[in-house]
């Protein structure tokens, strides 16, 4: 068999180039990634799992699991690509997950895990992932994209309206940080924010002191698979879907859109690979992330956007490590706290993902309507709405916009030549 992994296209970054590229910039967006992964998308682990009967020691090894394991691939594929390859792990799988362990057992979902890590590294071992994602038109990826994120800049505002005194700082230091460019450059604007929301929330007391005295350690809980064909006719091929088009398909999207050129094959083997480490301590699939990677490539030059990723691997193995500590922590943080700052580092891309869906002028329709489906959130067969979003798109596009795909078809053979 022929495998089909692409080459980096620059040497992978020696220690000293890697100190002298990194600063502020990138740490701070590494940070605000990693806060908003250990909130929002943490917390429906959390939901799923305790809905699920999960053990607590279950719970912290899939914490221990989504974190350390995809926080090593994330510095691992970062530094061989030089290029910002933040992996996480897939929040719609984790959303599949929870009714099927209402009617089956936890090693029997195990066992999906592992098959569907190896159905994903079949996939990009044979090169199918970047045939898929060349066949899809960019405006309807980045109107799906657009769909996704638009509950970010929503929750900004909602924040705002519930919790002016802590939201209220943080809106203020961004946009005075935006405004002064020379501010902007000593401070970036989103840490500015999220400093400014720690000082409100200190000064109005909603956090407990317990929660920053407590430390513990993970301790990972090794599973053993059941294979079951009702749990791999259920999970296998959504979670593969959702892993390959959806979480990939926007983040590649997203890459692509920040001038970067994602190694689509490779990161779908790393998330096979990934995928089946994850399912021995009971995680869901890896995944590379959409909200993540576009708060780490929205500021600072392309070149040194690598160092982001490498930052927010880092951050990911110390957090998997100390998993019981910082999930307490971070969860007891205010809601609005993480709504604000979510939404204050993604206004420039979800602007950038509108221009993207409407700015080129081709395949405008499609990418409406892979927008509005996207938005509507609502899942069938058990495949969440972001999916169903790409292929109404598509569909749309393919029967009202064809000269727009004899363009796209032209372009690709200029290319070819």
């Amino acid at each position: 068999m022929k495998f089909h992994l692409e080459s980096p296209a620059a040497a992978s970054p020696s220690l000293r180039e890697i100190l002298a590229d990194v600063g502020p910039t990138y740490v701070g967006n590494a940070l605000v990634a990693f806060i908003f992964s250990v909130t929002g998308p943490l917390a429906i682990v959390l939901s799923v799992g305790t809905r699920g009967g999960l053990s607590a020691a279950e719970l912290a090894s899939w914490v221990f699991g989504v974190f350390f394991i995809n926080g090593l691939i994330s510095i691992a594929m970062s530094w061989r690509y030089k290029a910002p390859l933040g992996f996480g792990w897939s929040i719609p799988g984790t959303v599949l997950v929870g009714p099927a362990l209402q009617h089956l057992s936890f090693a029997e979902v195990i066992g999906a895990f592992y098959a569907t890590s190896a159905l994903i590294l079949v996939m990009g071992l044979t090169g199918w992932v970047r045939r898929l994602m060349s066949a899809l038109p960019m405006p309807v990826v980045m109107g799906m994209v657009a769909g996704v994120f638009l509950r970010f800049g929503l929750d900004l505002v909602r924040a705002l309206h519930s919790s002016a005194a802590i939201a209220g700082p943080m809106v203020l230091a961004f946009v005075l940080l935006s405004a002064r460019t020379d501010w902007g450059r000593r401070l970036p604007p989103v840490i500015g924010a999220l400093l400014a929301g720690a000082v409100a929330i200190a000064l109005s007391g909603t956090m407990e002191a317990a929660t920053l005295g407590s430390i513990a350690f993970a301790s990972p809980v090794m599973q053993t698979p059941a294979w079951s064909a009702a749990a791999l006719i259920e999970l296998v091929l959504p979670l593969a879907i959702t892993v390959l088009v959806v979480q990939n398909g926007q983040g590649a999207a997203i890459l692509r859109a920040a001038r970067h050129e994602p190694p689509v094959n490779a990161i779908a083997v790393a998330c096979g690979i990934g995928a089946a480490l994850s399912a021995a301590v009971g995680a869901v699939s890896t995944c590379l992330t959409g909200p993540s990677n576009a708060i780490m490539t929205s500021s600072g030059s392309t070149q040194r956007q690598y160092t982001a990723a490498l930052s927010f691997g880092v951050l990911a193995v110390l957090f998997g490590l100390m998993a019981p500590t910082f999930t307490g922590l971070m969860l007891a943080a205010p809601k609005e706290y993480i709504m604000a700052l979510g939404g204050l580092a993604m206004l420039r891309v979800l602007q950038g993902a509108f221009v993207a869906s409407f700015g080129t002028g081709r395949f405008t329709f499609g990418a409406l309507v892979s927008l509005l489906v996207t938005v509507a959130d609502l899942g069938l067969f058990n495949i969440g709405a972001a999916f169903w979003g790409l292929v109404a798109g598509f569909a749309t596009s393919w029967l009202l916009e064809k000269r727009d795909f004899s363009a796209l078809a032209e372009k690709a053979g200029d290319k070819q030549a």
